[in-house]
């Protein structure tokens, strides 16, 4: 029911930054916790960032840590992933998720590129 569309990616140089945005439209996101993840080629989809729906309790992938920040801004129905620090291992496709009451991730975006070069 809510659909979400991903921005922001592109390339970067190691060391630089990128802000990712996930715009939903259908359905408030304040009703869902939500989520990034990654899938680097050959790699399966990983978990990178998740974010409760008030936004109090965050979650993140070790590698990550200190590095990336998940933020949401319910008014603007507009999740955000702040990369900071970037390096090559950090290439793939970034994909924004939605998930209710359960623990399953239900809604997901179409996916953004983000390649960090060397």
């Amino acid at each position: 029911q809510v659909q979400l569309v991903e921005s922001g990616g592109g390339l970067v140089q190691a060391g630089g930054s990128l802000r990712l945005s996930c715009a939903a439209s259908g359905r408030t996101i304040s009703t869902y916790t939500m989520g990034w993840f990654r899938q680097a080629p050959g790699r399966d989809r990983q978990f990178v960032a998740s974010i409760s729906r008030s936004g109090v309790t965050t979650d993140y992938e070790d590698s990550v840590k200190g590095r990336f920040t998940i933020s949401r801004d319910n008014t603007k129905n507009t999740v955000y992933l702040q990369m900071n620090s970037l390096n090559p291992e950090d290439t793939a496709v970034y994909y924004c998720a939605a998930r209710r009451s359960s623990n399953r991730y239900d809604y997901w975006g179409q996916g953004t590129q983000v390649t960090v070069s060397s």
